[in-house]
């Protein structure tokens, strides 16, 4: 009698240590797993009939497609958000994106820390993981990364944090835009917190009907919405190195350097390019004075880069548009963040080659660094696999679908990929099994280059013999 409770107490060890190790030996493919089962819990909240305002339960795509881009924060939607879902059904919404957005692996290691109050060397590998592919290699790492791993700690604490303080400031500035709009004080609060939060996370959920339609000219409203966005889309682990400037001024990593310049960057330029381009625009901007369109431009070129949120209807804007909006949602944010895309780090890695070769040198170099050649072998994958992910999604739909323009398809295709959440009107509009196809390009978008990177960067093994060298014709 007495065995019995101690073989039952090392058989659930046994199952604990085996979540541990799969946990922290693969955690791509604990993320992949995670998400899928968040996937499918939110799927069911939002089939409950309390989660809709007509108390009916919601079809199956429209409960699937909507919880796939709640915890991938992706903004795209079947249906109308704000009068769709009830008040419980915001508040699934508002839970989804914040698990989502700060990173199914990056809350576990959070949730430990909070109930162990200590962190160890499982949840920092897991963390790690999340927050940078290259930690998940077999063998010794290098600690010349953005964050070391006795850092991990520090990193989830920043995390923790700028979730609280980013989305209570943002808040904090729409609020007494919104009083002065008419809106009554609980709306106000309610609103203020719910778009914070769609903000920082760069989903671009909206609660009420009438969207940003009140404030789409407001410079006030407008700008709290992309800091917002930008403090969500440049990366955790450079929140965590500004936050360390800040309390003592040292070098920042050559991480944090390459993803400020080219986020600003992409940033200016997307802006230039949208002022230009819809000068002339009936449907956008042909109407407007110069602060406007510099407003609008500003605005545009940053959700482009996955905040998700629009005051001009993006099936008015010019096809050259289009074009650019396409890849600034493909470039997507920085590392680790809360947004999609295959990230502007990857994209100033394949520029850096690119000069270079362009130099004749055998090195890739940044403000006086060298950046060793496997970190451009995962670039150049996640590119592919990231443009593989699109053709494939954008050749599917253009086969299942008629009558609909390829610039169309492939915009909201590659806003799902890049989880940005940006539409033509397409993705609503289309039918059960195209939005089936977008549902997976979303979980893919968000969790297939990172799994990739990962699965690669687990994989690198040293090989004891090498094979005659040949060069085969590029270019």
């Amino acid at each position: 009698m007495g065995a019995r409770p101690v073989q039952h107490e090392s058989l659930r060890e046994r199952i604990q240590d085996r979540l541990r190790d799969f946990a922290s030996g693969t955690p791509a493919r604990f993320a992949v797993l995670v998400f899928a089962t968040l996937i499918a819990i939110f799927t069911v909240l939002f089939s409950l009939p309390i989660a809709t305002t007509s108390g009916e339960r919601a079809p199956f795509v429209d409960a699937l497609f909507t919880a796939v881009s709640v915890i991938c924060v992706t903004g795209l939607s079947t249906v109308d958000m704000a009068t769709y879902w009830s008040p419980i059904g915001h508040v699934f919404v508002f839970i989804g994106v914040e698990i989502g957005g700060i990173g199914v692996l990056t809350v576990a290691s959070i949730l430990g820390l909070i109930i162990s109050r200590k962190l160890g060397l499982r949840q920092k590998l897991m963390a790690a993981g999340d927050a940078n592919p290259l930690r998940i290699r077999k063998g010794p790492v290098s600690e010349s990364q953005a964050v070391r791993l006795g850092e991990t700690g520090n990193l989830l604490l920043t995390v923790a944090l700028s979730v609280v303080v980013i989305e209570f400031f943002v808040a904090l500035l729409l609020f007494p835009r919104m009083l002065l709009e008419g809106v009554p004080p609980l709306e106000a609060a309610w609103e203020s917190i719910y778009l914070a939060a769609m903000a920082f996370t760069n989903t671009g959920f909206l609660p009420t009907s009438t969207g940003l339609e009140p404030y789409g000219s407001d410079w006030w409203f407008l700008g709290a919405l992309m800091i917002g966005v930008v403090f969500g889309a440049i990366g955790f682990p450079v929140i965590y190195v500004l936050r360390k400037y800040l309390l003592r001024p040292r070098k920042w990593s050559l991480h944090v350097k390459l993803t400020l310049v080219t986020f600003f960057l992409l940033t200016l330029g997307g802006a230039v390019a949208y002022f230009l381009l819809e000068w002339d625009n009936p449907d956008t901007m042909a109407g407007m004075g110069i602060d406007q369109r510099i407003l609008q431009s500003l605005f545009i070129s940053q959700m482009a880069r996955s905040g998700g949120f629009a005051t001009l209807d993006m099936g008015d804007l010019d096809g050259s548009s289009l074009l650019v909006t396409d890849m600034l949602m493909f470039i997507g944010g920085g590392s680790a963040s809360t947004a999609g895309g295959i990230k502007v780090g990857t994209l100033a890695i394949l520029f850096l080659a690119a000069f270079a070769e362009a130099k004749g040198v055998d090195d890739m170099e940044a403000y006086r660094r060298r950046i060793p050649p496997d970190v451009l072998r995962l670039a150049v994958s996640v590119v592919l696999g990231g443009a593989t992910v699109v053709a494939a999604s954008t050749i599917t739909l253009l086969l299942i679908t008629d009558d609909v323009p390829l610039d169309y398809i492939l915009f909201d295709v590659i806003s799902a990929f890049a989880t940005c959440g940006l539409t033509t009107g397409f993705t609503a509009s289309t039918s059960d099994a195209a939005q089936y196809v977008l549902a997976a390009t979303m979980f893919l978008g968000r969790l297939g280059t990172v799994t990739l990177a990962a699965a690669l960067a687990a994989s690198t093994r040293r090989q004891l013999f090498r094979h005659p060298e040949e060069r085969p014709i590029v270019g």
